[in-house]
This record gives structure tokens, sequence and C-alpha cells, in this order.
């Protein structure tokens, strides 16, 4: 029984891998530079090369698997995001195809039940579809909350006391690790599929988490007061590209915020549903390098 694992060197596929491991599974993890899997290789993985815009190559990667955890990357530069999630996407369903793969564990999001006015999770709810129509494979879509570890972004402020935001400072909404997204995942693959064809699992965090409640924990933190300053969403697509990002992106970006606020963006409910354990005070830590 082998599980393969594409997005081992961002935040959720290294920790489906190390799980898995951890536990003895045996695991192949799909990178697009070998260098990127050494630390996996020396624990034990099986590396395969191949871009997930590769469908011959990830087929090759796929071929045998009792079960695949599959992403679409995120690309802040893409022109046309969702021309970028369509290509990717076309390219994992035709390998999985192509593979027989008999389960998939797809990371999706909170709001995709929704096919648009969701910014980039739209691309998402497209993804589970198509996964849905493949004969022979069973798909469990993993439904998670907004990742803890977007927060990152928002700190380059913290020396003078300021923490920015987009959405109105005592407005709480789910969050969650990717920690857990990972361990959820491996726990999906070991596990196997479920009796239907396809599961959502619907996962958030131990508690809705608001703007107030990260500053006042970077306070005890850092040892000094952070405050919240709030931005207008009429800011976001500036601010954004601003850094870099693609204007399409960041328009993407916004849409997702505002829904998020509106409440078009939440946990369908009716499905299996999942609570991380890690608190946001832990990844916060982490990132800070005061763990």
């Amino acid at each position: 029984m082998t599980f393969v694992i594409t997005g081992v060197s961002g935040n959720t596929g290294g920790v489906v891998a190390n799980t898995l491991l951890a536990a003895g599974h045996a695991v192949r993890v799909v990178v697009r530079e070998r260098s990127k899997a050494d630390a996996l290789a020396a624990r034990g993985a099986e590396v395969s090369i191949a871009d997930l815009g590769d469908a011959d190559a990830l087929a090759t990667a796929l071929r045998g698997a009792s079960g695949a955890y599959l992403l679409i990357p995120p690309n802040g530069a893409a022109p046309d995001f969702r021309a970028y999630q369509r290509r990717i996407l076309d390219a994992i369903a035709t390998a999985v195809e192509r593979a027989h793969v008999p389960h998939v564990v797809l990371l999706s999001s909170v709001g995709a039940q929704h096919p648009a006015g969701t910014g980039p999770i739209a691309g998402l709810h497209a993804a589970e579809q198509r996964l849905s129509a493949i004969d022979g494979t069973r798909s469990s879509f993993v439904r998670a909350a907004y990742f803890m570890e977007n927060l990152g972004g928002s700190l380059g402020m913290l020396e003078q006391g300021v923490l920015p935001s987009f959405t109105p400072a005592a407005v709480a909404f789910d969050m969650v690790a990717t920690l857990d997204i990972g361990k959820t995942a491996a726990g999906l693959l070991v596990e196997g599929p479920s009796a239907a064809k396809t599961q959502v699992v619907e996962l958030r965090g131990p508690a809705k988490v608001s703007m107030n409640d990260v500053a006042a924990t970077l306070s005890r933190i850092v040892g000094k007061p952070i405050a919240v300053a709030e931005a207008p969403l009429d800011a976001m697509v500036p601010t954004l590209t601003s850094f870099g990002m693609s204007a399409d992106v960041a328009g993407l970006y916004r849409e997702m915020t505002a829904a998020i606020l509106s409440g078009h963006v939440a946990f369908e409910g009716g499905h299996r549903e999942i609570a991380g354990t890690t608190a946001v005070e832990t990844v916060l830590r982490a990132m800070l390098g005061k763990a």
C-alpha cells in the first residue's frame, strides 16, 4: 500500500508525508526538483519527479497508488489565476484517470460548495466536480477553514505595534493550522475511501478567531501592546499588488475576503466535521521563532 503525496515543499503536503512515514506507511512524494524531497527521502520516501501541470509525468507518479493527496498550489503571480487553476486541474484529473487511483484526498476549502462569488475558492468547486466524475475513483474533499499561517503576511509591522487587517477587528471567523490539515489528510488516506463516491470533510480550528484575538495573542508573545489597524477592503488590491501579487489574484482575494465577511464563504453543514486542535498562539509563536 503506497500513498502518493503532492505539495510536500508547501505547508500541508510535508505534514501528510511525515505523518504517514512516522506511522510506517510507504510514501511516494511528487516534486519538481529532487532536492525539495531530500529530507523525506532520508526518512524512506520514494521520490517521483513531476510538475503538477504535466499529466503524463503525474500519471507515472500516481501509478500503483492506494491513495493520493492532491492540491492546486497557490500562484500569486498568475496573470489569470482561474486559467492557471483549470490547467492544473485538467492535468491532475487526467493523471488520476490514467493511473486509476482508487482514492483521492483533495485539499479544498470552506465555501467550495459555491460555483462563484468566492474568489480563488471557486476553482476548488470546479476541482471537486471534476474529480467526482472520474469513474473508479472515490474522493475525499477536505474543506479547510482559513489557514492560520496566512496571518504571517500581516506581521511585518509588529515593531511598530501594529497589526494591519482588511477585516473588521472584532469579526471572528474559522481558522485552522496547516498542521491539522496535514494530519487530517493523512488520516483520511489511511482510513481509505468512504462507501459513498465522494465525502466532504469540513475542517475547522479549535475556535473562531478575530483579529482582536490575534493582536492580544501577539501582545503576549512579543511582550508589548499590539493594536489592529483596520484598512478598507478597497485598499486590498493596491496593497497586494504593491507586494508583487498580480492584479487578477489580488482581485480574487478581495472577492474572497468580502465573501467571508458576508457569510457566503462558510461551512455548508450536513457533512462530516473535524475540529483541529492547534491554537493560533502555537502557529504565531512558530512563525515568530518564539515556540
